[in-house]
């Protein structure tokens, strides 16, 4: 590289690849995120997901049929490399109402992303929902990572909501990027970066703590207001 390719985009100095971020649970204050397993968690996220079409939309796989085509599912998913499956456990009642993907990990250059979350009705739009997303961040940004990627396809608008919501950041659009169930998908791209990461945190810490919420679970004030008061 010559010295004025050098001076424009200096090194990193100090960083390294991190790790394959090994699978383990993630505990927070509403939810547990535990790597996942077909015989442990199989029944709760049949009873939780069971019949629930909808929430397969935007998947890149279709609704599965019965409890036995959902638990081929799985266990195809904790076969596969280069993921880290995760079910999301609410701890109100113990019970696995979800999963998750830490994906396109990169360790090279310093990225996961977030994708494949299968929330349940139930889930959706609560602060174990919320409290997932930062878990899994906080995880990444303590290993090292440079950067959290969120991508979805652009049609899909309550995704890109929760993405600008939880503090990730609209990059641009790859268009015709993939074929999903013989469909195209115009693949929407989101990102928060490790120096992006402190106030986006305390963002989440903030509206994630109990004094936020009445006695209905019901928030006081937005995650935005809380993540821009630390800009």
């Amino acid at each position: 590289m010559t010295s004025t390719a050098e001076a424009a985009n200096p090194g990193l100095e100090g960083w390294k690849a991190p790790p394959f971020p090994p699978a383990k649970v993630l505990d927070g204050r509403y939810c547990r995120l535990e790597p996942l397993d077909v015989a442990r968690h199989l029944d709760d996220i049949w009873a939780a997901n069971g019949g629930q079409e909808q929430v397969w939309d935007w998947l890149p796989a279709e609704p599965p049929k019965d409890r036995d085509a959902y638990g081929a599912l799985l266990t195809s998913m904790v076969a596969q490399a280069g993921i880290v499956p995760l079910a999301v456990i609410d701890k109100a009642d113990g019970k696995a109402k979800g999963h998750l993907w830490i994906m396109e990990i990169r360790p090279a250059h310093g990225v996961f992303e977030i994708g494949w979350i299968t929330y349940s009705p139930s889930l959706q739009r609560t602060r174990v929902a919320t409290e997932a997303v930062h878990l899994v961040g906080a995880y990444g940004f303590s290993l090292g990572y440079r950067r959290y990627e969120w991508k979805c396809n652009d049609l899909n608008e309550p995704s890109k909501r929760a993405a600008l919501r939880f503090g990730f950041r609209y990059e641009g659009l790859f268009r015709q990027h993939m074929v999903v169930k013989g469909r195209n998908r115009d693949t929407a791209w989101f990102s928060i970066l490790d120096s992006e990461w402190p106030g986006v945190n305390a963002g989440f810490e903030a509206w994630l703590d109990p004094a936020n919420f009445d006695s209905e679970g019901r928030q006081q004030a937005r995650l935005e207001t809380f993540r821009a008061a630390q800009a």
